[in-house]
């Protein structure tokens, strides 16, 4: 090879090294201007994602939003935002306050036993009954099934006193009342199924449609508000001029026939 021919071919060589190194310097920076992009992505994601979880944990829940929703009284009350529901004759001399949690299970006991009992003395006048609704199972148990429920019965309440008791009467029943752990009041569908056992509650499209738009969420969230100030400290719990009315132990609700008369002809002739 000639002096000359071995010069260019060193020369060309040392262009082909010089083109290599921009080559590979070409692609470790795009491997660092890649991984940097993915750095501040990850950065900005983790970022957006507590902030974004910032937002959701402070976002107020459906029932939490629903305190500052507009109230809708239901027909068939008075008082304070509607939530004062009493139901009998007027004549009744006596009321009877009756503190229950739609979810509670010994209310369903209650109901199951003695309800009917309940309903002939007020159908005859022997008294009143002031209802007032709680919903703390929901606080206890982690549900929305207290309140919902109470919003439907907000709806029965609309249509008639009667409506409203039958449709108690059908939510505490062994056929629809769920265990205090199952959540099934919760689900509109649910309670508009269990009100189609109810004569005037049956295909009532007024009804319905106030139960799935939440026309009384806000109204059981008062009335709610009641007995939690109430100073009532469990259901179902029934007072009578200001003093509770117990069964045998003198501590719990009388849970059967004989009991609770026995205990309401005490309070009414007191």
């Amino acid at each position: 090879m000639s002096k000359r021919n071995a010069q260019e071919a060193k020369t060309a060589a040392r262009e082909r090294l010089r083109q290599e190194r921009e080559r590979q310097a070409k692609r470790d920076k795009a491997k660092r201007q890649v991984i940097v992009a993915v750095s501040v992505v990850a950065v900005l994601a983790a970022a957006g994602g507590i902030g974004y979880a910032v937002v959701q944990n402070n976002k107020p829940g459906y029932w939490e939003a629903a305190k500052d929703d507009k109230l809708v009284k239901p027909a068939n009350t008075s008082g304070t935002n509607g939530t004062t529901v009493v139901i009998g004759k007027s004549t009744a001399p006596k009321t009877l306050e009756m503190y229950e949690d739609p979810r509670c299970p010994i209310c369903a006991q209650f109901e199951q036993t003695v309800g009917a009992t309940v309903k002939k003395d007020v159908d005859d006048g022997k008294f009143k009954i002031q209802y007032v609704g709680a919903s703390f199972i929901d606080n206890n148990s982690q549900g929305e099934g207290s309140k919902n429920a109470l919003s439907a019965m907000g709806a029965a309440l609309n249509v008639s006193p009667e409506a409203f008791l039958e449709y108690k009467t059908a939510l505490y029943s062994k056929q629809w009342h769920p265990d205090e752990t199952d959540d099934k009041f919760k689900d509109d569908s649910y309670l508009i199924k269990v009100a189609d056992t109810v004569s005037a509650l049956k295909g009532n499209a007024a009804f319905q449609k106030a139960v799935k738009d939440g026309t009384y969420d806000k109204w059981a969230l008062d009335m709610s508000d009641v007995f939690n100030k109430s100073g009532v400290q469990g259901t179902p719990t029934l007072k009578m001029d200001g003093k509770t009315i117990t069964g045998s132990d003198g501590q719990n609700a009388p849970m059967t026939v004989a009991e609770f008369t026995t205990a309401i002809d005490k309070a009414t002739q007191g």
